[in-house]
């Protein structure tokens, strides 16, 4: 095999109470790539839709990730990266990682699979970093390998698959508006109050408890973000507006994707993840800002060959 087409999901990280360790993949969302084998150990980008992004693989998160895989195994083989960009870059819905995910995981399906999906998520957060400015793996993660995944280390890097009930959807509201992952980091600083560091690892365990379990209460009382949600909030216009639709719709939950600027509501369905959508879009129209609703099952495989 020399040729390889692949979705990679877009994702949904954080999820509340799990700031940098916590991500999940969307099913209906994605970008599209095609990633050739070609003679030569060099590195090609080339972009077919979307928003542009830089084709330089050194300052692209697909050719930087791609890089750093073909240097660990040593490999000398080249490889022309084909990029349909569905996600927008800046969205907070796992754009960066979709094409450093994507890259790797590719590549290692050209070169036979020498690496687990697992050992490839050094190689993707490589990547990542270039766009965010930090070393975290809640975006990767669940694109590579799909579901709700928690990340229980960084060092060295522990990732866990989480059981969680196959009937949660999520409704999300993308204001075309950029918000840069690493100015937004800044924003909550590196010391939190203790008392809201005890309320955050409660709701932490309490939505995996309620995952396992498929207990819808459990999960929808443990939404709640004590760390970044209060510092980020105000960057997206109409959010606390957008918050009280959502909940009073009969959504789980709502709050960030990421660091912005989407939202998220989890919902118990994909027909109330459609109803609060809708609810969602009319509160944000008033804004008279743009923006893209998706509504989306939650994408249990990961990134997966498509025809």
């Amino acid at each position: 095999m020399d040729k390889i087409k692949i979705f990679c999901p877009a994702t949904v990280s954080n999820l509340s109470c799990g700031f940098d360790v916590l991500g999940l993949a969307l099913e209906q969302v994605g970008d599209e790539m095609i990633i050739r084998k070609t003679s030569g150990n060099q590195l090609t980008i080339r972009q077919t839709e979307g928003p542009e992004i830089p084709l330089d693989p050194a300052n692209n998160v697909a050719g930087v990730s791609a890089r750093s895989l073909l240097d660990h195994l040593g490999s000398e083989d080249g490889f022309d990266i084909e990029i349909a960009k569905r996600i927008k870059p800046g969205s907070g819905i796992g754009s960066s990682a979709a094409s450093a995910a994507g890259a790797v995981w590719g590549i290692n399906q050209l070169l036979g699979a020498p690496l687990t999906t697992k050992e490839l998520l050094p190689h993707a957060m490589t990547g990542e970093a270039i766009a965010s400015d930090a070393w975290h793996a809640d975006n990767v993660a669940p694109c590579l390998m799909g579901g709700f995944v928690l990340i229980r280390g960084y060092d060295p890097i522990d990732v866990i698959q989480l059981s969680f009930p196959k009937d949660l959807a999520l409704a999300i509201i993308h204001p075309h508006l950029e918000i840069k992952t690493a100015e937004s980091r800044t924003l909550i600083g590196d010391k939190i109050p203790l008392k809201n560091a005890v309320a955050q690892w409660g709701n932490l365990g309490g939505l995996i408890a309620g995952l396992a379990s498929g207990d819808h209460d459990l999960i929808s009382r443990s939404l709640v973000d004590h760390v970044a949600e209060p510092k980020r909030k105000h960057q997206i216009p109409g959010f606390e507006e957008m918050k009280t639709e959502a909940i009073t719709s009969g959504a789980l939950g709502f709050g960030i994707s990421g660091s912005g600027p989407s939202v998220f509501a989890l919902c118990r369905g994909i027909t109330k993840a459609e109803e609060v959508g809708q609810k969602l879009a009319d509160a944000f129209t008033p804004q008279g800002i743009a923006f893209d609703l998706y509504c989306s099952r939650i994408h249990s495989e990961g990134i997966r060959i498509i025809p």
